[in-house]
């Protein structure tokens, strides 16, 4: 497709989005105006394995990824999606399991997506925003309290049976590695989830001195060496998942939370309570995150030393503000080669000027 058409089309298809979605109008003044170009086309190269379905329960060769999906992060869950494709040795062999909310034109989200990936192998799952609402409370930043951001929780059930495996992505982040790597590292014993995990960090700050203080609440890391790990990038067994009823244990303890105040940081620390000292660790470059400064305050941060697949701008700020802002960091200049915004900005636009 022309890149004129594409984008004609895509405005076409988020005016039609904006008049839709009247529970999200703080998102219409902006997202009314996003227009995305269409990526390039990535095929699979030798030797990758021949689907034998669409994303069904026969299509064992494929890859599958979940991420969420709202018109706020749009930008960056269409980069994200970019950069997996781009760094793939089987792009199309990925299949990707968005979730939006049930309020959300999913119809609309769709559209957009096929826009910029004609090939692109997804679903779009409705999200009830309620069946969470009632468990969220108050966190140190108001976007963490974002239904949505409590989807990861509820994968193995809005996806279907016979889904067995994923990678959560949050719309923060690029790989510049195969993801196939990613989706290869083992789960063993019975580990439910796998992700970096950071023992250096201090683990008791995510708690707060309410839960400390309890006699019991501490005790579920008892004999367990618990360490912090980011949720944004997670290899998740649906199946353990399923038979441990995992939900129910992270929304008991949403439940204490409104309660007791036993933390301060959005969906993370019910995650850190059921699987803290009990995840497979994987190599740390899978996740350099905090690029985004902290949850407070959007600061510049560099590269931590070592080898780098993928990249979370995690924290306050989010690289595509910060360049629309002209107010970059340094690292924001990685996530540019995947931006497929058409601003005469974004470096795929000015190609095609």
């Amino acid at each position: 497709m022309r890149p004129v058409l594409a984008a004609a089309i895509c405005f076409l298809l988020l005016r039609s989005c904006a008049h839709s979605i009247r529970s999200f109008p703080s998102e219409l003044s902006h997202d009314v105006r996003v227009k995305f170009l269409e990526a390039p086309e990535y095929r699979n190269g030798p030797g990758c394995p021949k689907l034998d379905g669409d994303g069904g329960g026969g299509a064992g060769s494929l890859v599958r990824v979940a991420m969420t999906l709202d018109f706020e992060y749009l930008r960056g869950t269409v980069a994200a999606v970019h950069s997996v494709l781009r760094h793939a040795s089987c792009p199309e062999n990925v299949f990707f399991h968005f979730v939006a909310s049930a309020s959300a034109d999913r119809e609309c989200l769709a559209g957009i997506l096929r826009t910029a990936f004609p090939s692109l192998g997804f679903r779009i799952y409705g999200f009830d925003d309620g069946s969470v609402g009632r468990l969220i409370s108050s966190s140190v930043r108001h976007a963490l309290e974002n239904p949505l951001n409590y989807a990861r929780s509820y994968l193995a059930d809005l996806l279907e049976p016979f889904v067995e495996r994923v990678i959560y992505l949050d719309s923060d982040v690029i790989l510049v590695d195969d993801i196939l790597k990613l989706w290869t590292v083992p789960l063993t014993g019975s580990r439910v989830i796998g992700a970096p995990e950071y023992c250096h960090a201090n683990f008791a700050k995510y708690f707060s001195e309410e839960f400390w203080s309890d006699a019991e609440l501490p005790k579920v890391f008892a004999g367990k060496r618990p360490c912090y790990f980011n949720t944004g990038v997670m290899v998740m067994d649906l199946v353990r998942w399923r038979e441990g009823d995992y939900r129910r244990r992270i929304e008991g303890w949403m439940e204490i939370q409104r309660e007791r105040r036993i933390y301060e940081l959005g969906s993370l620390p019910p995650f850190l309570l059921v699987f803290g000292g009990d995840i497979e660790p994987i190599d740390r470059r899978w996740n350099q995150h905090g690029l985004g400064g902290d949850n407070v305050v959007n600061s510049c941060r560099a590269l931590h030393p070592g080898p780098v697949s993928l990249l979370h701008w995690s924290g306050k700020g989010k690289p595509w503000t910060r360049l629309d802002l002209k107010m970059p960091c340094p690292v924001d200049s990685l996530w540019m080669p995947y931006d497929l915004h058409s601003s005469k900005d974004s470096p795929l636009a000015a190609q095609r000027l």
